[in-house]
Formats: structure tokens, sequence, C-alpha cells
């Protein structure tokens, strides 16, 4: 499995910046791939005003983000585990990596059988945004999990098994949802608010600070962390979100790449360790269970 999953990481750069998953039989109310997926019918709260701004996008990055979405990646049938990812870009707050940290990611998961969701949330640091990281972009992490799960049988999903994937900024947003406490006065907008936004598992490749140290570790999923040793921004955090929830009791598992930085991604370095890390996560994930259907 580990030399198929190198193989197909290989082909990534081969192909499109937004490669699509073959999904030879979908759901009939499943939406293809390339359709964005809007996350409140009605937008998201607190961004009317902007809603409908066109996004703006070059090469691998996207911005100018008011109307959070998810852009699906199914799986065939036939090659489906019934596990689910939610992947969350980095780029500071300012914009989206959308490829390299996006849809490249689903590619290479959906060889695992994963079916995966990735995640346009608004941004707050970028120039003239009134956005916040916690109240605003959190949210829309939240959310995401939420209509994941509220839709999961139209993907062939197993609601148990729906995890995060968070990359940098991405991974800041993996951790306040899956390792601190929800907003208790969040508003509840329609039934789907209602689901529970929690990860069922979390993988956080160099997040950056924020949410770190963790408030609510004794509670968190299990977590799959890997950064670079020499990483300015996000070495120390993934060391001490690695340390809290081992004292916790929680099952985590941490990479930390010698005379590496940050954001090395999926097949960005020329050293074979960092090559080879989508693999220590494909053993993870498999150690883990989640890429086995679950018995009834």
């Amino acid at each position: 499995m580990m030399r198929a999953f190198l193989l197909g990481l290989s082909l990534l750069t081969a192909t499109s910046a937004i490669a699509q998953p073959n999904a030879q039989d979908p759901a009939p109310e499943q939406k293809p791939a390339y359709t964005p997926i809007p996350l409140w019918p009605n937008g998201a709260p607190g961004s009317a005003a902007r809603r409908h701004e066109a996004e703006v996008g070059r090469d691998y990055w996207v911005r100018n983000i008011h109307d959070p979405s998810l852009l699906a990646f199914p799986v065939d049938p036939a090659h489906r585990n019934g596990a689910a990812v939610v992947i969350i870009p980095g780029g500071g707050h300012k914009l989206l990596v959308w490829t390299n940290e996006g849809t490249k990611v689903a590619t290479a998961l959906g060889r695992m059988g994963i079916t995966t969701f990735v995640l346009k949330y608004r941004l707050a640091h970028e120039p003239g945004s009134h956005y916040s990281v916690d109240a605003d972009a959190a949210d829309d992490a939240r959310r995401a999990m939420r209509w994941v799960r509220a839709h999961a049988k139209d993907y062939g999903i197993d609601p148990a098994r729906v995890g995060a994937m968070g990359f940098s900024a991405g991974g800041e947003l993996v951790s306040l949802i899956a390792d601190n406490p929800e907003p208790a006065s969040r508003p509840v907008t329609d039934a789907i608010d209602r689901l529970s936004a929690r990860p069922d598992f979390q993988i956080l490749v160099f997040p950056g600070p924020h949410g770190i140290p963790a408030t609510a570790a004794s509670t968190a999923p299990p977590a799959f962390l890997v950064a670079g040793s020499l990483d300015p921004c996000c070495a120390a955090p993934s060391v001490q979100l690695y340390e809290q929830l081992r004292k916790a009791g929680i099952s985590a598992e941490l990479h930390m790449y010698a005379d590496s930085t940050h954001a090395f991604n999926l097949d960005e370095s020329n050293r074979i360790s960092i090559l080879h890390w989508p693999d220590r996560l494909n053993d993870w994930l498999a150690d883990s269970g989640w890429l086995s259907p679950r018995t009834k």
C-alpha cells in the first residue's frame, strides 16, 4: 500500500492544479467534485455585505472568501472505505494555499479510499478583513465538520470516522475545533448546527501557534502531528501540543524532521525522510483503524 501511495504522490506534479478524483458511481444527490458547496444556504453569519464579492485566485492560492464553501472529492464506491477528512489549507489567514495544501492532498488521500472535502474559510488577516480566527474562521471549520456529517449518507461516509487535517494556519483551525472547547454562545441557524463539530481524529501538519496550548486536551481526538525541527513558527507548537495530548492520555503520534523548516507539504523537499511523511500518516491511519470500515 505504501509503494502505491508514493507512486500516487509522484504523479501529482504531472496532473492539473485541481485534479479531480474518479467517481464513477456517485449517489444521485451527490454534488460533482468541481461544484463548490456553500456551507450556509443564506450566507455565513456576519458576511452578508460582502457575500457576492468574487474570490481572487492566482496560480496556487485563493483569497477574498466571503461565502465559505467545501469542494468535495468523492471516491469510487468500489474503493472508498467510509472515512472522510475535511482538509483545511494554510496561508497565514491572508490567503489559502489551495493546491499544494488542498486539492493535491485530497487527491492523495483519495488513493487511500478516503473521501475528502477541501475548505475555503474566511480570512482574518487579509487586508481589509473584519473577520477573526476564533469567531469566523473556526466557525467555518466547525460548520464544515457538521455539514459532512449531515451529508454522510450521500457520500458513503461513516459519520463516526470524520477527521480534520490542517496545514499551518489550517492546523491552527484544526486545533481550535479539536483541542479546545466550542464557544457556548454560538448561533444555531439550522439543524446542521446541532450536529457535532468535533473531529473523530486530527492531522496537524506544521500547525501554527494559535489554539496551542490546548485548553481541552483531555477530551481531544487522536492526533497525528508532523513538522520540521527548524520551523521558526511551528516546531515548538507541534511539540507542545503533542506533550499535552500525551500527558492527557490521548493517542498521539509526532514526527519532527531534522534540518527541515516550514511548508514542505507532500512532495516539496529534497530530503528522503520528508518525502516519506505521507507514508507515516498512512501507517498511523491504518494502525488506528480509520481506514477499516466499522463492523456493526
